[in-house]
């Protein structure tokens, strides 16, 4: 079996394992803890497997650290991308994945592309949020009915703006409220 015979310094937060007396990789400083490695200590199967598991844990952790820089997913999206259940729970420890912040941040972003509740709810609910995150996310929001009154200020008030509404996910007593000049029976039937 190999023997551990030195770690070294090598770039900022990883070592140089070398097995005796040659070089052999460079991991993460804490990989290397976790591992429990250390000069002298033998390399048998039962400490490889660990190194493994380690290894594939910081990996996964770090997929999960660079997937939230670029924008911010929920746990579901984050599991499909890491397929690693204890990467997630870390990330999640650590207050880098939080589904509720996503929810409220993903609510907001949608209602600016202009849709309504309804679509809103889907969206969440696609992305893997649950109900009660979903519904805080939405009472959050500024109210459905005042955001259709200012699209329709925006687009002119019509039938074609009423379908519009309709079709982004807007409730048939917000566009009501948005369309005073669409009198009940001229636009599309919208319950």
């Amino acid at each position: 079996m190999p023997i551990v015979t030195a770690l070294r310094p090598a770039r900022p937060g990883h070592v140089l394992v070398e097995l005796d007396g040659e070089r052999w990789r460079t991991i993460p400083l804490e990989v290397a803890a976790r591992s429990g490695l250390e000069a002298g200590l033998e390399l048998d199967r039962p400490r490889l497997r660990t190194l493994r598991r380690e290894l594939r844990r910081g990996d996964a952790l770090a997929a999960g650290a660079k997937a939230l820089a670029r924008r911010e997913h929920s746990e579901r999206q984050l599991r499909d991308v890491l397929d690693r259940e204890e990467a997630v729970a870390t990330l999640r420890r650590l207050g880098a994945l939080d589904d509720s912040r996503f929810a409220h941040a993903r609510a907001e972003t949608l209602a600016e592309r202009g849709l309504g509740d309804a679509a809103i709810a889907f969206r969440l609910e696609r992305d893997g949020i649950d109900s009660e995150s979903s519904t805080a996310a939405l009472a959050a929001l500024e109210p459905e009915r005042h955001r259709a009154v200012r699209l329709t200020e925006r687009r002119g008030a019509g039938a074609r703006t009423t379908r519009w509404l309709a079709a982004r996910g807007f409730a048939p007593e917000s566009i009501e409220a948005a369309m005073p000049c669409v009198a009940p029976g001229d636009g599309p039937e919208l319950g």
